[in-house]
């Protein structure tokens, strides 16, 4: 994974992106989850039964898998968020350049990494290749639109604010921020069966997990947002419009895909 990868775990607002991330999207993956056929209907799974989160964050749900009766190995490029815990295994990992760690698994799952990888499809060919047979690989990522992002703000100016920086956001990210949609095809070309998607669109108000989460990119790429041109007093305005609850702004939410896809049995 390259140096500039754009998310540090080593910044001090990472925290606050893994506890958005967390209250924004868990309860839909733990519903994705529960839906693969390796847990569904299992209150413990056996020991036995291992899965693989890749950039695994602050663990939140590589405690939930590990909860199931699982055993979990959660890796990330730099896991100082994550605790070794029963069941759960911490790995500093690099996806893209290193092998997949210790296969074959019962359960592979990545949330929000890929769209940030230019490796994303080899990346995904080589999780679906560390399968046993029947396992699953589920992977989750933003489907990225910038435009009518808003559901409600204070002021047109406001949303015209709002869309812009959006688009300006998008240009420094410099992913790509339609990889979500080609992930179904990817699978199906990696050979994976039963392939199943399911989107997830919630919808945040000012002060909100959701909202909250701009804050992290106000503070991560303030210097690269002047650059390009929005002032210091639009990136203030934008911080008040996200956190205060009584600003009015509601935002809606990226649509995440999440894809599910099954090796096959020998």
């Amino acid at each position: 994974m390259p140096d500039s990868y754009a998310y540090d775990n080593d910044v001090d607002v990472a925290i606050q992106q893994h506890m958005s991330l967390s209250a924004m999207l868990d309860d839909f993956t733990r519903t994705r989850l529960s839906a693969v056929d390796t847990l569904a209907g299992a209150t413990a799974p056996p020991s036995t039964f291992r899965c693989l989160e890749v950039g695994a964050g602050a663990g939140s749900i590589a405690r939930w898998l590990a909860g199931q009766g699982a055993s979990v190995i959660a890796t990330d490029l730099k896991p100082g968020h994550l605790n070794e815990e029963e069941r759960i295994r911490v790995l500093a990992h690099d996806i893209v350049a290193e092998p997949v760690p210790d296969p074959p698994y019962d359960l592979i799952h990545t949330r929000l990494l890929l769209i940030h990888l230019p490796e994303r499809e080899q990346v995904l060919r080589k999780l679906a290749a560390a399968l046993r047979p029947g396992g699953s690989l589920v992977v989750e990522d933003w489907y990225v639109r910038p435009e009518h992002i808003l559901v409600d703000a204070p002021t047109p100016s406001d949303t015209a604010l709002f869309e812009r920086y959006q688009r300006i956001l998008l240009d420094i990210l410099d992913n790509d921020p339609t990889w979500a949609a080609r992930i179904h095809g990817q699978m199906v070309a990696a050979g994976l069966r039963e392939v199943d998607t399911a989107i997830h669109s919630p919808v945040w108000p000012a002060g909100s997990p959701g909202a909250l989460l701009v804050t992290v990119n106000l503070s991560l790429f303030r210097q690269r947002l002047l650059d390009a041109g929005l002032t210091s007093g639009e990136l203030d305005h934008l911080e008040w419009l996200v956190r205060d609850p009584r600003s009015g702004l509601v935002i809606r939410g990226h649509l995440l895909y999440s894809t599910i896809g099954r090796a096959p049995e020998l």
